[in-house]
């Protein structure tokens, strides 16, 4: 079973690389977005996993903060690109 672990954590890193690159050449700043929450929601995911390796409790603290921080991002960014054609 730890094999199968490490392999998770290998898999959600190449999912992290995957958002970079979509951050790096997202045509638009919708395209950025997505890859940066998909780098955040991958962060929480590897958090979750190292924490299951580790044993530590306190990085699911961790990886809830994380998620709370990702959400608020997401409204602030909404608010901020679409909001302003409303004014």
């Amino acid at each position: 079973m730890p094999g199968v672990v490490e392999l998770l954590a290998v898999a959600i890193l190449a999912t992290v690389a995957l958002g970079l690159y979509r951050i790096e050449r997202g045509p638009t700043n919708a395209d950025r977005m997505l890859g940066s929450m998909l780098f955040g929601t991958s962060g929480i995911a590897l958090t979750l996993v190292l924490a299951e390796i580790a044993g530590l409790r306190s990085l699911l603290d961790m990886a809830l903060v994380f998620a709370i921080l990702a959400s608020i991002t997401s409204v602030a960014f909404v608010k901020r690109a679409w909001g302003a054609d409303d004014r």
